[in-house]
């Protein structure tokens, strides 16, 4: 069962890669003061934004004016970082092989990527990297479903295209036990510190569509029911008065957990 559940992260993890340009253009960024809050803690400017994808995170990074360098397992997705960020050092690599030296960085930051590490595997690793004194700090970007009509559109959408970890009540959840498999890699980390900062992006029902579409769940479903999840959630989005006439700001929380190693 452990194994079954581990290969269909494995598919969900890499399924990006197809989306990276449209990833690029979607997904939102970060609040700026999440990620303070996730860098204030480190001691240091030196920051390794891990599973950087096409860069959302790292950009709110450079906007902070840290030293930052990007690690990210998908091609196309570094690829997108590069063209985005030309002046970000870009690497290949993932949270499980770390391309860096040990005690090299001060802080090492996740945006909507934690939950995809093997921690078993990416817990020493990161360890590893991170100078005395240093913090791992996991940032989601989450719906705020404490709006009447973002709450609807999760029913509406469904698993696939919202996620679990995706609603603010899982993903406290999700981040409880920083996804460590065993108490023996837990004793790495100290107990979490979490917060979580509004932020918000500016869509059309259009593009909040496409936003759903680079979604795990949405990107691995076969074509036909793809079509319908995504039809379903347009008809919905035009229809209700917050979101069916122009721009509107989907309303979003940044969460944080960060930790230190012990």
């Amino acid at each position: 069962m452990v194994r079954v559940e581990q290969d269909a992260r494995a598919v969900l993890a890499s399924s990006f890669g197809s989306a990276a340009s449209a990833y690029a253009e979607h997904r939102p960024d970060y609040a700026p003061a999440a990620v303070r809050w996730a860098l204030e803690a480190g001691g240091g400017r030196r920051v390794l934004d891990l599973g950087a994808g096409t860069g959302k995170l790292t950009g709110t990074l450079v906007a902070l004016d840290v030293d930052v360098v990007a690690v990210e397992p998908d091609p196309a997705m570094v690829a997108e970082l590069r063209r985005v960020l030309p002046g970000v050092r870009a690497l290949a690599g993932s949270a499980e092989a770390i391309p860096l030296p040990d005690a090299s960085v001060d802080v090492v930051v996740a945006g909507n990527a934690l939950h995809w590490f093997d921690m078993a595997v990416a817990g020493p690793e990161i360890a590893r990297v991170l100078a005395p004194g240093g913090v791992l700090a996991g940032l989601w970007n989450v719906l705020d479903d404490r709006v009447d009509w973002v709450e609807a559109l999760e029913q509406v959408a469904g698993s696939a295209a919202i996620g679990p970890r995706d609603t603010l009540g899982n993903w406290r959840a999700a981040t409880a036990g920083l996804h460590l498999p065993d108490a023996g890699v837990a004793a790495r980390f100290g107990s979490p510190e979490q917060a979580e900062f509004p932020h918000g992006q500016r869509r059309t029902a259009e593009s909040l569509v496409a936003t759903l579409a680079t979604r795990a769940g949405v990107l691995v479903l076969p074509e036909q029911r793809r079509r319908a999840t995504l039809g379903r959630i347009r008809d919905f989005l035009t229809a209700r008065p917050e979101t069916g006439s122009g721009e509107f700001t989907l309303p979003l929380l940044t969460g944080v957990l960060r930790v230190r190693p012990v």
